[in-house]
């Protein structure tokens, strides 16, 4: 009864827009999440938000999130991280958190003048990374993932101490805990060599952020060659577990969270597993899919929302660091980053939900220019090393006008690029970049706002 009388009580209060922020690791959710809310409250640099544009927002404010149970996303000292003094990256993603937004809003077209300004809520929720790996999890079975996953670690040199572990188990054997507890030691040590390397699906997730869960024997298997699991062996006991995982961590997360979401922003670093090369590309490209399956798309129907059951209507497919390449070369990005997650659009259009891709920069933190070097003009991007504090100025290499120029072009488990090179510097954010009336600079952040809370503001 309670989603009921929470979707009754919605029909006479202020409209609530819920945002999941979703990505990878090292995909830039924090960051997102901060500026476009600091660009929310002052919004100077928002002119493609058109709601802005048109002075109809009279005042955007933070608010408490309305969950109790859920930690406050850190917005200030985020904010300050970014753009104070010495400006710095924040700290990753490491739990759930919210943020509510509150817009003062005038009407507009034939309403203006019969009704007076409305509250509108956006509710802003992050997720870290490493537990969105875990949805695609949900409709495997155990045998399905330890194939799929012990596929990868073979061919990955970061797997070797598993697999030399591995090859001293006997599946149908009786289960043995401290045999069992080295095991998934080894595959966490994996996932994490593996992460560090710029390898994207990396489950289960919560063995690469465990929080209080470590140790529990929901976080205690790993996956085993194929074969007879008789009653009490080693094989039998780690399905038990990997439906245990399912059942009693990822499936509460998805119901907590991601079933109340309303419009989704998906984060990827494209350039990063461009640079990594074809085998970071591809496994980028069969995590994501795996997470996206999860997302209920489409319309939510009026019973539905009495019922407090709300589906995915926009999804913002979103290529991140766009500052790291010329503007040149953003329709590219955006290009490869809709082909890579083609069939996700495609089923999300099928249900009725709407997708768009761009290429966008949470934190402008480079300028362009253009140099004449050996009498060819290149056009660069400058900014401020990460690692040494270095001012350079660069050319990453060209992204093909052809998404498939990457994603067809070279052979399954090449370990490079078969035409081109791309490289990938880290910068730091800029000091000195806020200005009164204006939130941090930005590529595309206030298009990205447009599409997804346009129409209900």
């Amino acid at each position: 009864m309670a989603d009921v009388s929470h979707g009754v009580t919605g029909l006479f209060s202020a409209p609530v827009i819920r945002l999941g922020v979703t990505g990878l690791s090292r995909a830039g959710k924090t960051v997102f999440i901060t500026s476009l809310v600091a660009n929310l409250l002052e919004r100077g640099r928002m002119p493609g938000l058109e709601a802005a544009r048109m002075g109809r927002i009279e005042a955007a404010y933070l608010q408490p999130q309305p969950d109790d149970t859920v930690p406050r996303f850190d917005f200030e000292n985020h904010l300050a991280a970014l753009t104070g003094a010495s400006p710095h990256w924040p700290e990753s993603t490491r739990a759930v958190s919210e943020l509510r937004v509150s817009f003062r809003v005038r009407p507009g077209g034939i309403l203006a003048g019969l009704t007076g300004p409305r509250i509108v809520h956006l509710d802003i929720v992050d997720y870290p990374g490493e537990w969105l790996l875990d949805l695609g999890l949900l409709s495997l079975s155990y045998g399905a993932w330890s194939r799929a996953a012990l596929a990868r670690a073979a061919v990955q040199p970061e797997a070797a101490a598993y697999v030399q572990l591995l090859a001293k188990a006997a599946p149908d054997a009786p289960h043995d805990e401290p045999q069992l507890a080295a095991l998934a030691k080894a595959w966490a040590a994996y996932l994490r060599a593996a992460q560090q390397a710029g390898f994207a699906d990396c489950t289960p997730g919560r063995f690469l952020l465990p929080g209080d869960l470590e140790g529990s024997p929901a976080l205690t298997f790993a996956p085993l060659p194929p074969g007879p699991a008789p009653r009490g062996s080693l094989a039998r006991e780690c399905e038990r577990r990997f439906e245990a995982y399912k059942a009693q961590v990822v499936k509460p997360f998805f119901r907590a969270h991601f079933a109340r979401i309303d419009r989704q922003v998906v984060l990827v670093d494209v350039l990063e597993a461009v640079h990594r090369g074809p085998n970071a590309l591809a496994d980028l490209r069969h995590a994501m899919a795996g997470i996206l399956s999860a997302f209920r798309t489409g319309r939510t129907t009026f019973l539905a929302g009495l019922m407090g059951q709300s589906r995915v209507d926009k999804i913002l497919f979103a290529a991140t660091k766009a500052d790291h390449l010329h503007h040149s070369q953003h329709d590219r990005l955006a290009a490869l980053m809709g082909a890579l997650l083609g069939d996700a659009r495609r089923r999300a259009d099928f249900t009725g939900a709407r997708t768009h891709a761009m290429a966008l920069a949470a934190l402008r933190s480079t300028v362009e220019e253009s140099r004449e070097i050996d009498g060819v003009m290149h056009d660069l991007v400058r900014g401020t090393l990460l690692e040494t504090g270095a001012q350079v100025a660069l050319h990453p290499g060209d992204l093909p006008q052809d998404p498939s120029q990457i994603l067809a072009s070279t052979p399954e488990g090449a370990p490079q690029w078969v035409a081109g090179d791309y490289a990938v510097m880290r910068f730091a954010p800029v000091a000195g970049t806020l200005r009164a009336g204006d939130g941090p600079p930005h590529i595309r952040l206030d298009r990205a706002a447009e599409f997804l809370l346009g129409d209900r503001l």
